[in-house]
Formats: structure tokens, sequence, C-alpha cells
């Protein structure tokens, strides 16, 4: 699965003061471990930074993002950078990991601020194409969504993905992310603009998502 990792740059915004957010808490010093079954979502290190490199700059994981990094240097800024907006408390980027190799990044998954207080946030992911299709994507996103919605307070969480990136619609509408527009000819990649599609969930809608994936048994009916 993959989706747009790389949008922010250095400079390019100026980070809300943390004492104006709706939400506080030690997210901001060091992003906390998320943990399940088979995934462990973790802050990414500047060890991550080759492993990164060898899994998102393939040419299916790199086709429908923007453009990583293109060298291990690159990516070792990147994370830097990384650590720098998340201490300002304004971006949040997990390494993804199996578990058990702790050690190895596969892929990661990123939460920006588009307004003051997270109300509203924009999130994507990249994966290493050797693990699609393995559950390792469904697995990270529904951490991640929980930490979205629990720790940082995010309100509306917006996804754009191309249109053309059939792979990564599907997997947002499994998430429950709803299509509410198309922004034609919105993203630039190899020299052409591509059409996407922006979708969104809101908190009310994880909420019942997350009762029905914690419970699912809770709407069966009985005759």
């Amino acid at each position: 699965m993959e989706k747009m990792p790389f949008r922010e740059r250095p400079g390019l915004r100026v980070a809300t003061p943390a004492a104006e957010r709706a939400v506080t808490s030690n997210w901001q010093e060091h992003l906390p471990v998320l943990s399940g079954a088979e995934v462990e979502l973790r802050e990414l290190r500047p060890s991550d930074a080759a492993s990164l490199f060898t899994m998102v700059t393939t040419d299916e994981v790199a086709r429908f993002i923007s453009p990583p990094p293109t060298t291990i240097e690159g990516f070792e800024n990147f994370i830097a950078w990384a650590h720098q907006q998340r201490s300002a408390g304004a971006f949040a980027c997990f390494a993804v990991t199996l578990k058990g190799y702790n050690d190895t990044a596969i892929g990661i998954f990123q939460v920006r601020e588009l307004e003051p207080g997270f109300a509203t946030a924009e999130w994507g992911f990249a994966i290493g194409s050797a693990f699609w299709g393995t559950g390792v994507f469904r697995a990270s996103a529904d951490l991640v969504l929980d930490f979205a919605f629990e720790t940082l307070g995010v309100h509306r969480l917006e996804a754009r993905a191309a249109i053309r990136n059939g792979r990564g619609t599907a997997a947002l509408r499994k998430l429950g992310a709803v299509q509410e527009g198309l922004l034609r000819k919105s993203f630039l990649r190899n020299g052409e603009y591509l059409d996407q599609a922006l979708y969104t969930i809101v908190s009310e809608d994880w909420r019942t998502t997350r009762e029905d994936r914690l419970n699912p048994r809770a709407h069966l009916r009985v005759h």
C-alpha cells in the first residue's frame, strides 16, 4: 500500500506554538510505541535511513507518492526534520516494523497538522511492496488511527490519493474513509499532473468503526 509520505519540506510552514494546542501529551517529547499482534510502530531512528531507502524508493512504491529522498543521507535528513516537527507538535511520523524485528523499518505512517490543535489533519503512508497483502498495512493503519483520534484529538483526518492508485484508494475505503471530492490535476508526478480523490475519516466514523472492530458480534442479529 502506498500514499504520499513526503509532502512536507523544511521551511514551508510555521508550527503552531504548543500552548495553543487542544491536546497535549508527551508524544511531542517522544512518540509512543504502538503495538499490535504482528506489528510495532515506533519513532523513526537515524538507523532507519538505509532500510527505508530500500523499501520506499522502488518503482512500484514510489509511483504514487511525492518523490522520496534519492539517497540514504536524504532519508537521514528527513528523519531529523521529522523529529524537529514532532517536537514542535505539528507532525508525527512512525516507522513500521514487524514484531520481533524492531530494528528494521519496512515503511512509515505520518500524521501532520492542517489547523491548530490537530482539529483537521492529513495522513500518509508507504509500505515496502514485499509486505503488501500481508495484513501489515491494515494492522498499522488501525494503530495510527487510534493514535490520531485518541491522542492527537483529531476531528477530521484527510488523505489524498491518485485516482490511478487503485490499491491505495481501496485501502482507504476499507478503513472507512469517505470520498468527498475530486482534485483535478492536483498532483505532479514524473512530469504529469494526476487527478486525486480527497478521502476523509471524521471522529464519529472512527468511533463506530472502532467499536465494530473491537466487538464484531455487537451488530449480529438473532432471528
